[in-house]
């Protein structure tokens, strides 16, 4: 049984170095890319692709349409559809100006990939994004167990994630350096922090509260004045695993290196909610309650641009256009409270801050 074909692998090598190199995507997205050619030639049992043929991509399209989600049981999502055939659509229209191939089939072939407008609606359709509260985020703190010291790092993970909106990858790789207390905020240099886009950027601890500051605080002081950690070691260091006198694996406390990847610390949040009896929220969730939370607090232009940039956006259209969607609950809120006489009319620094966000946009 076929498994592979010699020929598509050289060229996908080429194309995955291409995304890399000229258009510099990151490995997540080549590996999108690596899964979606794989479905494909699944599909055409690794049928060499210099014999594509448009019709190969309306039958694609249509298998695709029929398969399974593995977790849920239910059809693939419209995005995942829209995704799934887009980097197919455009690998096959770079594939169609490479030497070897220009004259088997041509550019539009790959227009054949496209999925309704009506799917297409679907697919991109932004959608409210659920996150929760500060209070909730407060009552899982507070209710963590700190009896160990891997449970006083959980306890502090979480902290320091409501403390900074910071993303998971950047806390899985941050060392004790990166922090100072005494100025309240965090230096996340890509040279060393896994930041998005490889952004260099310093996060001033954000006002949720003095007790959440209190318990990084004593984290950060725990490690270097107890444990006698120094610059180069990590904020958030992994389990250290043994094997324990029942010949089994077990946690035994704290290893004195980086987390490889953010999976532990999205299994500390579930674990942390779920106790609690509230539902998962993972930890990037925790930025869209930061945003909600500047969108209260500030009262210019000028701090919720500072909020902006504390949460590593260059522009404030980014915070708005990507977090700052008016909940549903809200919404119906803001909407009946119009026919107060009072709140008709908007505050002065009310109407500069929509006035700077339509500048940004012009």
């Amino acid at each position: 049984m076929t498994t592979h074909n010699a020929g598509n692998e050289r060229i996908k090598r080429r194309y995955f170095s291409f995304l890399k190199e000229a258009k510099r995507q990151s490995e997540a997205t080549v590996d999108a890319v690596a899964k979606a050619l794989n479905r494909f030639e699944v599909q055409s049992k690794y049928r060499d692709f210099k014999k594509f043929h448009y019709e190969q991509a309306v039958a694609f399209k249509n298998h695709l349409a029929e398969q399974k989600n593995q977790q849920t049981g239910k059809n693939l999502s419209k995005a995942t559809l829209h995704s799934t055939l887009a980097n197919l659509k455009n690998f096959f229209q770079w594939l169609s100006g490479q030497s070897g191939y220009k004259s088997r089939f041509h550019y539009c072939d790959a227009e054949y990939f496209n999925i309704s407008d009506k799917d297409m609606r679907v697919a991109t359709t932004r959608r409210e994004q659920k996150s929760p509260t500060l209070e909730q985020v407060k009552h899982v703190i507070s209710t963590m167990p700190v009896g160990t010291e891997t449970e006083r790092r959980n306890r502090a993970l979480i902290a320091f994630t409501l403390l900074t909106g910071a993303r998971d990858s950047a806390i899985a790789s941050m060392k004790l350096k990166h922090v100072d207390l005494n100025a309240g905020k965090v230096e996340q240099d890509a040279r060393e922090v896994k930041t998005k886009f490889s952004k260099t950027f310093t996060t001033f601890f954000l006002p949720v509260g003095d007790e959440i500051r209190e318990i990084f605080a004593d984290w950060v002081t725990y490690l270097c004045g107890e444990k006698l950690w120094g610059n180069d070691d990590p904020l958030f260091p992994a389990t250290l695993v043994k094997v324990g006198v029942n010949h089994q694996f077990e946690a035994v406390g704290l290893d004195r290196k980086h987390w490889s990847t953010a999976t532990p610390i999205r299994k500390i949040f579930r674990d942390g909610f779920e106790s609690t009896g509230l539902p998962y929220f993972n930890p990037h969730s925790f930025r869209n309650t930061l945003v909600r939370l500047g969108e209260t607090v500030c009262q210019t232009p000028e701090q919720f641009k500072a909020w902006s940039q504390n949460l590593g956006h260059e522009k404030v259209l980014t915070t708005f256009y990507s977090y700052g969607e008016v909940g549903n609950h809200r919404q119906g809120e803001i909407i009946k409270g119009l026919s107060t006489p009072h709140q008709k009319t908007m505050n002065q620094d009310a109407i500069e801050l929509a006035k700077a966000v339509l500048r940004q946009s012009e």
